[in-house]
C-alpha cells in the first residue's frame, strides 16, 4: 500500500510554524513603543516597548530564518521552490527601489521647484535658491567620494565571492566574504564621522531644514540598508566556514549578493544627485 504522505509534487507545504504570529505582536509593540516615544519628547529611559519590541521582531528574524536554512538542509528546497524564492527576493528589493524613490521624489522636488507659487512658506525660507541661502554643504569629492570607491570596491570583492563559490574555491569565497564585510564596515564608520562633522543638523532653524531633512533621510536610510547588508554578508560567511553553501546550491549567498549590488546602485545615485548635483552653487564646509 503506497505511503498516503509520499511526496510527488516539487512544492515545499511548510509546518506549522509560530513566528508569523510572534513577529506581528513583536511589530505591533515595536510600533506602539515608538510612537509613545516619539512623542513624549523624553529620553531611552521610557523607550522600554520599542526595545522590547525590536527584541521580538530581531528573535522572530533570527528563528524563521533558521528554520529556513534547515528546511533546505532538509531537501525541501526543490528548483522550484528555489525559483520562488528568487522571485521573492526580486520582489522584495523592487519595494526597497520604491522606498527609496519617494526620498529621491522629495529631494527633487524641493530642488527643482524652489520658487513655486504654490510653496510660498518654502519660497519665504529658502530664498528661492537649491540649496537654501547660508546652507553649508558636504564637498562631495572628499569623504562622500571615499565612501564611494569603498562601495564600488566591496561590489567586486562579493562578486569575487560569488564567483569563488561558483567554482568551488572555498578560500575565495571565504576572503571574498571578509573583504566585502570589512568594506561594508568602513563605509558605516566613515558615514558615522561624516555626520557627526556636518555644518548642518537635522532640524534647522531656517529654510535648510527642508535641506538637512531630505539629506539625512536619504542617505541615513541608505547608511541602515549597508548595515543591514553588511550583518547579512556576515551570517553568510559564519555559512560559508560552516561548508553550507554549495557551487549547485546557494540561494541565502546569491541573495545577500542581489541586495549588496542594490545598496551599491543606490548609493551611486545618492552621490551623483544629492551630494554633486546638489552641491552646485552651494557653500562647501571646511573639512
Amino acid at each position: 500500500m503506497a505511503d498516503s504522505h509520499a511526496k510527488n509534487h516539487d512544492y515545499h507545504l511548510v509546518d506549522p510554524s509560530p513566528w508569523p504570529v510572534v513577529g506581528s505582536i513583536g511589530a505591533l509593540i515595536l510600533a506602539i513603543g515608538s510612537i509613545y516615544w516619539m512623542h513624549s519628547g523624553q529620553t531611552w529611559s521610557v523607550s522600554w516597548g520599542a526595545l522590547l519590541g525590536f527584541a521580538i521582531v530581531f528573535y522572530t528574524m533570527f528563528m524563521w530564518w533558521r528554520d529556513i536554512v534547515m528546511e533546505s538542509h532538509k531537501g525541501d528546497h526543490t528548483p522550484v521552490v528555489q525559483l520562488h524564492l528568487r522571485y521573492g527576493m526580486l520582489m522584495f528589493i523592487a519595494s526597497e527601489i520604491m522606498f527609496f524613490v519617494a526620498w529621491f521624489w522629495a529631494f527633487f522636488e524641493a530642488s527643482l521647484y524652489t520658487d513655486s507659487a504654490i510653496q510660498a512658506t518654502r519660497v519665504e525660507l529658502t530664498q528661492g535658491v537649491w540649496p537654501p541661502a547660508g546652507m553649508e554643504v558636504f564637498d562631495p569629492w572628499h569623504l562622500p567620494l571615499l565612501n564611494t570607491l569603498i562601495l564600488l570596491l566591496s561590489g567586486t570583492t562579493v562578486t569575487w565571492a560569488h564567483h569563488a563559490l561558483i567554482n568551488n574555491d572555498r578560500e575565495g569565497l571565504k576572503w571574498g566574504l571578509i573583504c566585502t564585510v570589512a568594506l561594508g564596515a568602513l563605509f558605516t564608520c566613515v558615514q558615522a564621522y561624516e555626520y557627526g562633522h556636518a555644518a548642518f543638523a537635522f532640524q534647522a532653524d531656517n529654510g535648510g531644514n527642508i535641506y538637512s531633512s531630505t539629506f539625512f533621510m536619504a542617505t541615513g536610510f541608505h547608511g541602515f540598508h549597508v548595515l543591514v547588508g553588511t550583518i547579512f554578508l556576515i551570517v553568510c560567511l559564519f555559512r560559508a566556514l560552516a561548508g553550507h553553501f554549495t557551487p549547485e546550491k546557494h540561494f541565502g549567498f546569491e541573495a545577500a549578493a542581489w541586495y549588496w549590488h542594490f545598496v551599491d546602485v543606490v548609493w551611486l545615485f545618492l552621490f551623483a544627485c544629492i551630494y554633486v548635483w546638489g552641491s552646485v552653487g552651494a557653500t562647501i564646509a571646511p573639512h
